[in-house]
């Protein structure tokens, strides 16, 4: 996969907060994240509103690094010069569309967004002991890594449990029901080769596979090293069991 492109956008408040700025964007990098900055990305004679406007096109994020005097500039809608330029304003979002911009909040008492953002999710890097916090919540944004995956919708339980069954059996019970039919002809004190449950199965290797890896993922069965030998578990033969019960 390759890296995101992020652009930081940010006020010149002072040498401290741009030495912050730069900390923030060289974690970002070793983190595997292109943050485009105009500290090491822009230099003397370069043109301030081209690079913005370039950068920002390149990037899939802008991560606006929300101070009071940010804010303050952002509101009032001014672009201003030199370096100010590098605010991103409400008529530059109408540009680039407001879904690709989030707010990092670097203040010291209450919580102000600009105007026009003001009803977005945002993430707290104010202090000291919500960087950490806040930086993995930014991370696993730009990385498309959350940490609470959602999970796959199930079936309706009550529509499930009126459902026929399918006339087709599962990949693992058309497995096992091959592994008993070799089973019942096997002499070999239960170790059973796998060609001889695939040929019971008359069924391609992949599908195969695919069966015989649902089977031990269940601990239905166990293998040997090049999973060639296969010996029937205690849960396999109560599965078995079941499904004779339901023959």
């Amino acid at each position: 996969m390759s890296s995101p492109i992020v652009f930081v956008s940010y006020s010149h408040d002072s040498q401290e907060h741009k030495r912050w700025v730069l900390e923030l964007a060289i974690r970002l990098r070793q983190s595997g994240i292109d943050a485009i900055l105009d500290q090491w990305d822009i230099g003397p004679g370069g043109d301030l509103p081209h690079f913005m406007e370039q950068s920002i096109a390149r990037s899939v994020r802008v991560l606006m690094i929300c101070t009071e005097r940010y804010v303050e500039k952002a509101n009032a809608g001014l672009g201003g010069v030199g370096y100010e330029k590098m605010i991103v304003t409400a008529d530059l979002l109408k540009q680039i569309g407001s879904n690709r911009i989030i707010p990092i909040v670097r203040q010291g008492g209450s919580i102000h967004l600009p105007t026009f953002l003001s009803s977005k999710l945002y993430i707290d890097l104010s202090t000291d002991d919500r960087f950490e916090t806040g930086m993995d919540q930014l991370l696993r944004e730009l990385l498309n890594a959350p940490l609470f995956a959602k999970p796959p919708l199930g079936s309706d339980p009550l529509l499930s449990a009126q459902a026929p069954e399918p006339s087709n059996p599962s990949p693992v019970t058309q497995f096992m029901q091959a592994v008993a039919t070799v089973y019942d002809k096997s002499s070999d004190a239960g170790a059973l080769r796998s060609e001889w449950i695939r040929s019971a199965m008359n069924s391609s290797k992949l599908f195969y596979d695919h069966a015989r890896d649902q089977a031990i993922s269940l601990g239905y069965i166990e293998t040997g090293p090049d999973k060639q030998i296969i010996w029937i578990q205690d849960a396999g033969r109560s599965f078995l069991m079941r499904l004779q019960g339901q023959g």
